[in-house]
C-alpha cells in the first residue's frame, strides 16, 4: 500500500532555499549576458551604433524572461550594487541563504549609506539578521541601522523630505476621490491613532457603518467642521529616544515603539512646544537599549498617572480643602512647560483653588508625601499596551 508523508519543516526550508538559488541563477545569467554584450559592443567603431546596441540589452533580456525593460534595469542595478559593495551578501544570495526581496532591501539601504565603513558594518551584520527574520522585520532593521550609523545624514534627508509635505486630491470614478497626504511620520501616526480610537467607540443602535466608513466620515468631519477639528486628540503614543540623542551629544531619531516609523528627535520637541500633543518618551541606553526612564511630555497627565495621583492624594491639595481628587484638576507645582508632567510635580486642585493659583492668589505649599507610597492598580486585563499620546 502506498503511503504519504507530510512535508517536514526542513523540506520546506530546502524548497525555499532552492527557490532563492533559482532567483540568483537567473540574476547571474542576466549579468553574464549584459557583461558579454558590453564586451562585444566595446569594439564597435561607430559610437552611435555602439550606443544603440547597448540600449537594447535590457530589452533583449526582457524578451527572454517576460519582464519589462524597467524591471530588468532595476534588477541589474541592485545586483551590481550588492555584488560590488557587499560581496558577502551577494554570496549569501547565490548560495540561497537569502532571497532577492531581501537583497533588494539591503541594496536600498546601501544606496542611502555614504561612508565605506558604514557599508562594511552593514555587510557584517545584515546576513545574520536577514536569515533569521521576516522581510518586514528586515526592512525595519535596515531603516533603524541607516538612521543610527549615519544619523547626521539621515536627519538631513528627513529635513529635506519634510519640506516636500503636501496634500493631493485625485478624483476617480463612481463619484469617489482619493485624498493623499505626504506628512511627517509622527503627525500621520497621531492622525491614525485618533481615527482608530474614535471610530471604535460604541455607536448608536441605528449606526450600521463599518469601522472603515466611520474613520472616513470622521476625517471629513475634522477637515470640514471647525468644532470637530479643534477637539482634543485622545490617543496614546510612545517613542523611544537614545539618551545620547536626547542630551544632544549626537543627532538621532525618536522611534515608535512598534518600529514602524521614526522622526528626528527635534521634530517632537517642536510638537511638544505647541502644547497640543502629549507624548510618552522612553529613554534608552545607546549601547544596550536598556530602558533608562519613562517620561511624560506634554501638559496633561496620561490616565495611569492621573489615577495614581488621585489615589495618592485623595483630596484637593489646597490647605483644608476636602474636595475628592477625582473631581479635581491635576495641577503642576512648577507650571508647564518649565515644570515636568511627573508625579512629584503634580497633584489635584479643585477648580476654585486651581483658578486662585493661576491668578497668583494661592501658593501651593503642600509637599509630596515624605515616604514612598506604592499603589497597585488592579485591572481585569493583565497587560497594558502603551502607545502614542495626544491630548
Amino acid at each position: 500500500m502506498a503511503t504519504t508523508r507530510a512535508s517536514t519543516t526542513q523540506s520546506l526550508s530546502d524548497a525555499v532555499r532552492r527557490q532563492a538559488m533559482a532567483e540568483a541563477h537567473t540574476i547571474v545569467a542576466m549579468l553574464d549576458y549584459r557583461d558579454a554584450e558590453l564586451a562585444r559592443t566595446a569594439v564597435i567603431e561607430s559610437s552611435l551604433r555602439r550606443k544603440i546596441e547597448r540600449s537594447a540589452i535590457a530589452l533583449t533580456i526582457g524578451e527572454a524572461t517576460g519582464m519589462s525593460e524597467a524591471q530588468i534595469q532595476l534588477r541589474l542595478s541592485i545586483a551590481d550594487r550588492v555584488r560590488d559593495k557587499t560581496p558577502q551578501v551577494w554570496e549569501a544570495f547565490v548560495g540561497g541563504l537569502i532571497d532577492f526581496s531581501r537583497v533588494r532591501d539591503i541594496s536600498a539601504a546601501i544606496e542611502k549609506l555614504h561612508r565605506e565603513e558604514s557599508v562594511a558594518r552593514l555587510e557584517n551584520r545584515a546576513i545574520a539578521y536577514a536569515t533569521g527574520h521576516t522581510g518586514t522585520e528586515l526592512r525595519q532593521w535596515l531603516r533603524r541601522f541607516v538612521q543610527r550609523v549615519e544619523a547626521d545624514l539621515a536627519v538631513e534627508r528627513a529635513d529635506a523630505a519634510r519640506a516636500d509635505r503636501h496634500v493631493a486630491v485625485a478624483h476617480g470614478d463612481d463619484s469617489m476621490s482619493w485624498l493623499n497626504a505626504y506628512l511627517p511620520s509622527h503627525e500621520a501616526a497621531a492622525i491614525e491613532a485618533r481615527l482608530r480610537k474614535e471610530a471604535r467607540k460604541p455607536a448608536a443602535d441605528d449606526d450600521d457603518r463599518t469601522v472603515a466608513q466611520r474613520e472616513a466620515d470622521l476625517l471629513v468631519a475634522w477637515c470640514t467642521d471647525s468644532e470637530a477639528a479643534t477637539s482634543a486628540i485622545d490617543a496614546n503614543i510612545a517613542v523611544t529616544v537614545g539618551a545620547d540623542v536626547l542630551a544632544g551629544v549626537v543627532p538621532g531619531f525618536a522611534e515608535s515603539t512598534d518600529g514602524c516609523w521614526a522622526v528626528p528627535a527635534p521634530w517632537l520637541a517642536d510638537v511638544v512646544a505647541t502644547g497640543g500633543t502629549f507624548w510618552h518618551r522612553i529613554i534608552v541606553d545607546p549601547v544596550r537599549d536598556d530602558v533608562l526612564s519613562h517620561e511624560y511630555i506634554g501638559r496633561f497627565a496620561p490616565d495611569t498617572l492621573a489615577v495614581a495621583l488621585q489615589f495618592l492624594h485623595g483630596v484637593c491639595q489646597a490647605p483644608g480643602c476636602m474636595v475628592p481628587a477625582e473631581r479635581c484638576d491635576l495641577d503642576h507645582r512648577i507650571p508647564h512647560p518649565v515644570g515636568p508632567t511627573t508625579g512629584d510635580n503634580m497633584g489635584p486642585l479643585c477648580r476654585r483653588h486651581h483658578n486662585l493659583k493661576g491668578h497668583g492668589l494661592l501658593h501651593w505649599s503642600t509637599s509630596p508625601p515624605a515616604e514612598l507610597i506604592v499603589i497597585e492598580l488592579y485591572a481585569p486585563t493583565p497587560t497594558v499596551e502603551m502607545e502614542y499620546v495626544a491630548a
